[in-house]
């Protein structure tokens, strides 16, 4: 790391003190990391917040091995400095990043295949809430889900980060989209974003509306964050050769369901996670979404929805807002 870009040796971060609630996040002091082969180091400006973070908070989903152990999982900033073998980028160039921990820091590390450019337009704290979303998405819906102009997709929890991205990009792919949401609030917010029906699930049951609304057919792709009751019913919703793209489990990771009709209506129910897959993997998702999704971020043709931004010393207020599911959308901390 060349002496002329002084950076500093310490930097303040935001570290899980112990399993728990939102209070142990605790600010503290750690060394700058140093970029290896093929990674970027970023001086972070802005840090999304996602359920795994919480996850990780409470000690159920530990970082994968090499990773920092601090929370974060997407950064938008400037790149500080690169290691060896990085062709990419140069330092001071704008990016946004998947990263696979370490966001909730002034510095944090990734590939360089992982980062792509602040899209043109948008501040730093909104592209900090694109990466972890929209790499997600990509991946399930449209990859995994195989989701085709004028199928019809149902997404659970409508009006999170993830339900969000899920509306705008299946809508600007010409797809029509169904979204389950937990008040008139959050219903009106997935009709705002392009869905053509939302689904009160406190109020209404969601198999019976997505039969009604596709004539009988059932939604052809299923995004679901719940598991638990949810996976026998999205069953009953799915549409013949219907594939359900399983991406957490809110509601429960254990369910009882009929097998037959998976069977009779040749029904594919897969899932994944994304934090631990290779660098090489994130990088074809970050290369799919630069050629197909960026340009529509640029036009503003779909864009994250941001609920509330909170400084980095207080990234406790955003878990607790994160905790309570009142948000709708984004939750990101501004680092300064």
């Amino acid at each position: 790391m060349p002496a002329s870009q002084k950076l500093p040796e310490k930097m303040m971060a935001i570290a899980i003190s112990e399993p728990g609630g939102p209070m142990v996040l605790k600010p503290e002091k750690r060394d700058v990391p140093a970029p290896g082969a093929g990674e970027i180091l970023i001086r972070v400006k802005a840090a999304g917040v996602n359920r795994p973070d919480v996850a990780q908070r409470m000690g159920a989903y530990p970082p994968p091995p090499g990773a920092s152990d601090l929370p974060g999982l997407e950064a938008a900033g400037e790149v500080a400095a690169v290691g060896d073998g990085v062709t990419r980028w140069l330092p001071g160039d704008l990016v946004t990043a998947l990263t696979p921990g370490g966001a909730y820091a002034e510095f944090c590390l990734t590939h360089e295949s992982n980062a792509l450019p602040v899209p043109r337009g948008f501040a730093l704290t909104e592209a900090a809430a694109v990466p972890e979303t929209y790499f997600t998405v990509w991946h399930n819906v449209f990859e995994r889900g195989a989701l085709k102009p004028g199928e019809t997709l149902l997404v659970h929890g409508g009006s999170s980060g993830i339900g969000t991205t899920a509306i705008q990009l299946a809508s600007a792919f010409g797809s029509k989209v169904i979204a389950t949401a937990g008040s008139a609030g959050k219903c009106q917010a997935c009709l705002d974003l392009g869905a053509t029906r939302a689904i009160n699930y406190r109020e209404e049951d969601f198999v019976e509306v997505v039969k009604e609304a596709t004539g009988g057919a059932g939604a052809n792709v299923i995004l679901d964050m719940v598991g638990g009751s949810y996976v026998a019913r999205n069953y009953r919703a799915a549409a013949v050769d219907g594939r359900i793209v399983q991406i957490a489990s809110l509601g429960g990771a254990e369910a009882e369901a009929n097998f037959s009709m998976l069977m009779v209506k040749r029904l594919t129910h897969t899932g994944s996670t994304l934090r631990p897959r290779t660098v090489e993997f994130k990088g074809e998702i970050a290369a799919a979404l630069r050629d197909k999704v960026w340009p529509l971020l640029e036009e503003r043709k779909v864009a994250p929805v941001m609920d509330m931004i909170f400084p980095l010393k207080e990234a406790w207020r955003a878990h607790e807002r994160m905790e309570t599911s009142d948000h709708i959308g984004k939750i990101v901390l501004d680092v300064g």
